[in-house]
This record gives structure tokens, sequence and C-alpha cells, in this order.
């Protein structure tokens, strides 16, 4: 499939550098005119549970939306991307994952960049809808577990296409990064949040967390050795980032799918722009804007939108 690298994403002159392409979109866009949603719980097979807010209306199409690290399913590029298929009659589930919705969920477990058990249910749950034509759409951490999801294994034919955007495709290699003096700032917000979670598990669940250890974490690899991996059986934070890369399960993809990720992203390492698993696969579309940063790529586009969200609609509806 074809490795885009001639993306027409142009930044506004005012986000001059990776850092305020990233930064600002998150803390100034507000999603305006947002359709009503439905708050819907639905249980694991674990005796866990995943709070999802769906968007009706009277369609054939369904698009499930995945968030990034600590995200949510209010975040605004998530919102953004619900109003533009929205508005174009699709119905639209934005999903929260384990301890992602405002409430700690029950097990020992939280959710992680391979987690695609949940997103597995999640989908199993939407085929049971009858809505014969779904795509599935993910971001950042979202963007892998999507991929990681869609390659393991044959899906149903009712997935009929995917995107992603700023994926860390390479989990260590994007750890590494991340936990880079340029990232300092980032890396201390998402350890904030990390540690809060972790102190609420342990005081649900006695025990689950090394409460210790996790306030002696100092970077991101350090949390996923310290929690990340023990919580969900794996080795090391090693054993986690080789086992869930949604590079290696590129090849798998068998639907039409796009991918992009910004050459001036700040969590991506130089490995996530490796082309030789894409220029094999038959399915997955990547591109390569010059500019956009991490989850990024804010323009004014047709009735607000921002750029990603009218090249993944424009996407989708080609396939």
């Amino acid at each position: 499939m074809p490795i885009i690298s001639n993306s027409n994403y142009q930044r506004p002159k005012l986000l001059f550098n990776r850092h305020l392409e990233t930064i600002i979109p998150g803390i100034t866009r507000k999603v305006k005119n947002l359709p009503d949603y439905e708050r819907v719980r639905i249980d694991t097979p674990d005796g866990d549970f995943l709070d999802l807010d769906w968007y009706k209306t009277n369609s054939n199409k369904l698009l499930i939306l995945s968030h990034g690290l600590e995200g949510d399913s209010h975040r605004p590029y998530i919102e953004g991307m619900v109003k533009r298929f929205h508005r174009e009659g699709w119905h639209v589930i934005a999903w929260n994952y384990r301890g992602c919705s405002g409430e700690m969920n029950n097990t020992p477990r939280f959710y992680h960049s391979g987690a695609t058990q949940d997103l597995s249910t999640l989908v199993d749950h939407a085929l049971t809808l009858d809505i014969p034509n779904i795509t599935l759409g993910g971001f950042s951490l979202g963007g892998n577990l999507t991929l990681k999801y869609l390659g393991e294994s044959k899906r149903d034919p009712r997935i009929k296409s995917a995107f992603a955007f700023s994926v860390p495709i390479d989990l260590k290699g994007c750890c590494h990064e991340i936990d880079k003096p340029h990232n300092f700032l980032y890396c201390k917000r998402f350890l904030k949040s990390l540690k809060i979670k972790g102190r609420a598990k342990n005081d649900k669940i006695p025990g689950s967390v090394n409460v210790d250890r996790l306030m002696q974490v100092e970077n991101m690899y350090q949390f996923d050795n310290v929690v990340t991996a023990p919580l969900h059986g794996f080795d090391s934070a090693d054993d986690y980032y080789a086992k869930c890369s949604a590079v290696n399960f590129i090849e798998g993809i068998e639907i039409p799918t796009l991918l992009v990720n910004a050459l001036n992203d700040p969590f991506l390492s130089e490995s996530c722009f490796d082309q030789t698993k894409f220029q094999t696969s038959k399915n997955v579309y990547f591109e390569m804007p010059k500019f956009g940063g991490h989850v990024g790529f804010s323009s004014s586009g047709r009735e607000g939108t921002y750029w990603s969200e009218d090249r993944a609609f424009d996407f989708i509806n080609q396939h």
C-alpha cells in the first residue's frame, strides 16, 4: 500500500513548533454543539466494566473511538471526531478504558497499550447491535490498541475500515523518547495522574500495586516496570513493549487502514517512521505529514473541524 509522504497538512502559523502544536489544541479547543449521548456500561468477562458514550443516529454505520494515555471519552480530539462523523449520520461510540471514566474499575488490572481484550469486548457488544458497517479509530495509545487488535487475527467482516493518529507503534522506542529531557513536562504530567490512580487502585484492592515503589518512579519506563508489567502479566517493561507494539501486527491487518504520524511528533521515536512493514502491507496507508505534533493537526476545516477529522472521514468514505 502507498507510503503517503506528500501530505497536504499545513499547520497554523502561530503554532510554529511541535510543542505548541501538541499543547495548544489540547488546552484551548472546545468542541461546540456536540450531540447528546447515552452513557452505557457493559460487563467484561472477568467481572469488570467498561463505560462508553454512545452518540446515536438512524444509521447503518458505526465509529468506535479509542482515546490516548490518561485520556477519556471527552478529550477534544475525541469530541471533534465524534462531531465530524455524527454530522454525516454515523453512530459513534467513544469508550473509556478501565479506570478512565471517573470511577475506579473493580479488578486489579488497569489498561495498557496492548489490552485488546477490552476492545474486543466492546466490538463484540457493538456487533450485537446489528449495524453492518463498523469503523475503528484510535489516537496515540488508542491507535496502538486499534492496530494491534486488527492485526492479531481475522475480524468480523462487518468491521470495514480503520484510522489511527499519532501512534507509538514501537512502544519501547517511544517510552524512551518520552523520558528524554525535551518531554519532561509531558512525562511529569502523565506520572502525576498515573500515581494518583495507582494509589486509588491499591486503596480499593490492597496489595495490587506496590505503592512504595510507585512513589519512587521517576519516568515512564520505571512506571511500566513497576506497575504496567506486573499488573498485566508481563515479565518486565521490555516484555510488555515487545508483545504489544503495533508495528509487529501491521502485516496482519486485512482492512483499509489509515495511519497518520507527524514527523515532528515529540512523543514518537525514529523507529515509528520505519517504512519496512508498511511497504509489504496490503492494507495500511502510512501518511507522514511534516507537521502536526502529537494528536494536534489543528486547522480551521469545514465547520470548525480539524484537518485530522476531515482526513479520517474522507479516507473512510473512500473505502
